[in-house]
This record gives C-alpha cells, sequence and structure tokens, in this order.
C-alpha cells in the first residue's frame, strides 16, 4: 500500500515466487508461495492531494502494466481514494433502490401484502445488504445515501406518506433507526476483536495510534457499547412529533400490526395525521391546485343620477 507517490513513480514486480517472497500465506504454519497474475492483479493509490486526483501508478508485472482501478473492492467494500467510502454509500443505496421495486411488486399484489410479509422480506432483502461490513463504513459522511432507501423501505411496511415524520417510521415498522442498526454491528464486531486476543487487529482497537485526520472518524474513537433499546425509547421521547403520546413503548409492535393492510393503513394515517387529504396531496403534487376566483363588487347604481 502506498500513501505518498510521485507522478512518475514507477513500480516493477516479478512473478517469480522466489522473487515476490512477500505476496506469502501462512497455513498450518507452512509458507505457500503466491504467484502473481497479470490479468487478475490492479493496481490502485490511496491519497487526499486532490489535484492528483486522476492519475495513475504505473505498475509493472513481467513486463505487462497492470490496470489502475480507481474503485476496488475488497470483500465486498468498494473503496475510493481517499477513503470517505462515497462510492459504497452510492451502490449500497442502488441495491436497496432495486430491493425496495421488489416490495413494491408485492405491495400492489393481493397475496402477501400483509405488514408481517412485508416486514419479514425488508430484513432479509433490504436490511441484510445494508449492513454488510457496516462497522467498516458506518463513519461515512455518505451514510445518508442508504438512509433515504431504508426509510421508503420503512414507508412499505407502514403504508405511511412522504410526509409522515421520520421519527414514526421506525415506530410503526418496529424496525431500529438505521444508524442503530450499524452502531449495533459495529458494538457486536468490537466485542469478537476483544474477545479473541489472537487477532492481529486487537491491538489496533485496544492501543490506537494517533488520529491524524480529524475529517475521520475511525473505529477506536467510540468504543462504548449501546443499549439500542434504551436509545432508540429515548429518542422517541425526545422527538417532537404529533400525537406522539399515543406511543409509550416504540420498541414493540404496536396494536393493528396484524390487521390486513386496508385497515393497517388506514390506522397509522390517523395516528400521525397524515393522509390523502387535499391540502397532502397538493403538497405532494399529487393534483394540480385550483386558481382562486376573484370576486368583484359591481354597483349599479353607481354613477347615475
Amino acid at each position: 500500500m502506498i500513501w505518498e507517490f510521485n507522478p512518475d513513480f514507477q513500480i516493477t514486480l516479478n512473478s517469480d515466487p522466489d522473487v515476490c517472497s512477500g505476496f506469502t500465506t501462512l497455513s498450518a504454519s507452512v509458507i505457500l508461495p503466491v504467484a502473481l497474475s497479470a490479468s487478475k492483479t490492479i493496481s490502485t493509490v490511496f491519497h487526499l492531494h486532490n489535484t492528483s486526483a486522476t492519475r495513475e501508478l504505473s505498475v509493472y508485472l513481467d513486463d505487462q502494466r497492470l490496470l489502475h482501478e480507481c474503485h476496488p473492492t475488497y470483500l465486498g467494500v468498494t473503496l475510493d481514494r481517499t477513503l470517505s467510502y462515497r462510492e459504497h454509500s452510492t451502490k449500497t443505496a442502488g441495491k436497496l433502490q432495486n430491493q425496495n421495486n421488489v416490495l413494491m411488486k408485492v405491495v400492489g399484489s393481493t397475496w402477501g401484502a400483509s405488514a408481517n410479509i412485508l416486514w419479514s422480506s425488508a430484513l432479509a432483502l433490504c436490511y441484510s445488504a445494508a449492513e454488510y461490513y457496516a462497522p467498516v463504513w458506518s463513519r461515512s459522511a455518505h451514510t445518508s445515501r442508504v438512509d433515504v432507501q431504508l426509510n421508503s423501505t420503512m414507508r412499505l411496511i407502514s403504508v405511511t406518506l412522504r410526509s409522515t415524520p421520520l421519527p414514526w417510521l421506525p415506530v410503526l415498522s418496529n424496525i431500529e433507526l438505521p444508524a442503530l442498526c450499524r452502531k449495533a454491528a459495529t458494538d457486536k464486531l468490537v466485542e469478537k476483536i476483544v474477545k479473541y486476543d489472537t487477532r492481529p487487529i486487537q491491538p489496533d482497537i485496544l492501543s490506537p495510534p494517533l488520529l491524524r485526520l480529524t475529517s475521520r472518524k475511525p473505529l477506536w474513537l467510540d468504543l462504548q457499547p449501546v443499549d439500542i433499546k434504551s436509545r432508540w425509547r429515548y429518542n422517541w421521547k425526545s422527538a417532537q412529533v404529533v400525537d406522539s403520546h399515543l406511543v409509550c413503548r416504540p420498541t414493540i409492535r404496536q396494536p393493528g400490526f396484524d390487521l390486513p393492510r386496508q385497515q393497517w393503513s388506514l390506522l397509522n394515517r390517523v395516528r400521525t395525521e397524515q393522509g390523502h387529504c387535499g391540502a397532502c396531496r397538493r403538497k405532494l403534487r399529487l393534483t394540480v391546485a385550483r386558481p382562486r376566483r376573484c370576486l368583484t363588487l359591481s354597483n349599479p347604481v353607481l354613477g347615475q343620477n
């Protein structure tokens, strides 16, 4: 991995296992040489120098230049030049949008539109993809792109409109906030790292290096575990939404979750006071606002003698 580079810098490698002694794999205390393949090997560079964003490294393997990849994928996570995970958040949001389209087809049918089926389908299709390797990119500044699609998923479950306040969505769909889900996945990973001292990442977590960039939020800055249920209840009590007193326990399934979809939709729209009224339809641009008529008063006697 190269962090600082010269634009004219070149690297020459050799596929001979004896020469590439650094590219080895330990398996049962046996060193196995790894032969590099020029067609399957790529080069990339990580830096914060914006003026050199389009420059590429010249890495040669057996006199063949390796392909330079700006956004390489490692273990399913798309990396970028500054490690901001913007590209990964964009790809994940695209996947979630496709999964939401599948859920919309289920919602529009008559054979599987209940809240229970949508809830289990959303966890399997959407949240499994959204939480994949979440501890790596959960502190990125671009997670809002993923949250937007997850909010759409919760609207499909709760059958609410876009004008519904966001604090209502986790309560009615019985799914934690996306930020709390990512925090739970991070706490679970940290617990495993601390428990097993044989993992090489443990010294980096327990004895972290100095913070070099204030814009980055590494994993070791927030190692305090959080009770997701307690934080969820606290967020609900502090939320300023209409009729929040109707829900005393936001972490459980609300009454009416097993109702048919039509009754479930009507109940939630009464709770949130957001329905297909004339004002909401004009706000969502579903109808054209009627022009107002100007009334004029005339006096037929005026001007007569």
